[in-house]
């Protein structure tokens, strides 16, 4: 069959459920995952003819999409901030605004560390001037795919991250993750609402992406989130929906360092609320920034 046939029946499948232009991002997803082909393959051979073998995982493909699966559960990969991850229905799939935490995070510490070698230049020149920032401790907790830590720890080589996540399932796809891409990770089978919890460390950093999506929300979210990823990682009850945020906050009180910070993500609709829960727990220089859709969606305070 002609490659440029298949391409034609994604879109005859697909149309109705998904735009023209989503429908052919899924096709060169597949095509790219499964058969190794560029994106612009068929605009210089477009008389491509697969094979029997080469047709039968893009008929799979196609018929997984037909149910809504999402195509990072079909492919059983996801990208986040340029790096690759196995994903499946145990861990949430990783999402542009949770890159814009992290760069967050490593924006602030590569000014921090700036800012360490500019006081250290002006003290001691010449022969110290290699000295190199203190190691930093990280907690990432409900890590899920162990993106937002995996991440962390690629990007910033004097760190010693830590995962936490109450799930087995979730860390096993974490634990691959971390080897996959070559950082060492410590994981931490845990739950962050157990008022058992007992960790003896102190972190420079802690960020979390909770479950923070309420029950009266689930109508706004599309069907191949609300039937394929865990539900155990996204949603909360409407009477309690910062439930993980003041424990994240009590928790940080005893585990950050002074002057550690915290970073969340957040429910769009919940910003001045979070806010108030740091407050509450005695957070300093509290900041809520907006994503790149314009929504209230991350929050930083400092321990005092």
């Amino acid at each position: 069959m002609l490659l440029r046939d298949i391409k034609k029946l994604f879109q005859q499948d697909l149309a109705g459920i998904y735009p023209k232009e989503e429908i052919d991002s899924f096709f060169y997803g597949c095509i790219e995952h499964y058969l190794k082909m560029e994106r612009f393959i068929l605009a210089i051979k477009p008389n491509i003819v697969l094979t029997k073998e080469e047709e039968q995982p893009l008929f799979e493909a196609l018929a997984q999409l037909k149910l809504q699966k999402p195509l990072q559960y079909v492919l059983g990969t996801a990208h986040f901030m340029d790096l690759e991850f196995q994903v499946n229905e145990h861990v949430l799939i990783p999402r542009p605004e949770t890159e814009e935490l992290v760069q967050w995070i490593l924006d602030d510490v590569n000014d921090q560390i700036s800012e360490v070698r500019d006081q250290k230049s002006g003290e001691e020149k010449g022969e110290n001037s290699n000295l190199r920032p203190s190691p930093l401790t990280i907690l990432d907790i409900g890590t899920g795919s162990g993106c937002i830590a995996i991440a962390l720890a690629k990007q910033l080589s004097n760190a010693k991250v830590y995962a936490l996540d109450v799930s087995k399932d979730a860390l096993k796809v974490a634990q691959g993750n971390a080897k996959n891409n070559q950082v060492d990770i410590e994981f931490l089978h845990e739950s962050i609402l157990d008022p058992g919890l007992n960790i003896e460390l102190q972190f420079d950093i802690v960020v979390s992406n909770p479950p923070y999506v309420r029950d009266l929300e689930k109508l706004e979210i599309h069907k191949n989130v609300k039937d394929y990823e865990p539900n155990l990682a996204l949603f909360v009850p409407d009477d309690d929906a910062l439930v993980f945020y003041r424990a994240i906050a009590q928790f940080s009180k005893r585990h950050l360092s002074r002057k550690g910070s915290l970073y969340l993500e957040i429910n769009q609709y919940l910003g001045e609320e979070t806010k108030r829960v740091l407050k509450a727990h005695n957070f300093s220089e509290i900041e809520l920034r907006k994503d790149i859709f314009g929504n209230d969606r991350m929050l930083k305070g400092k321990r005092i």
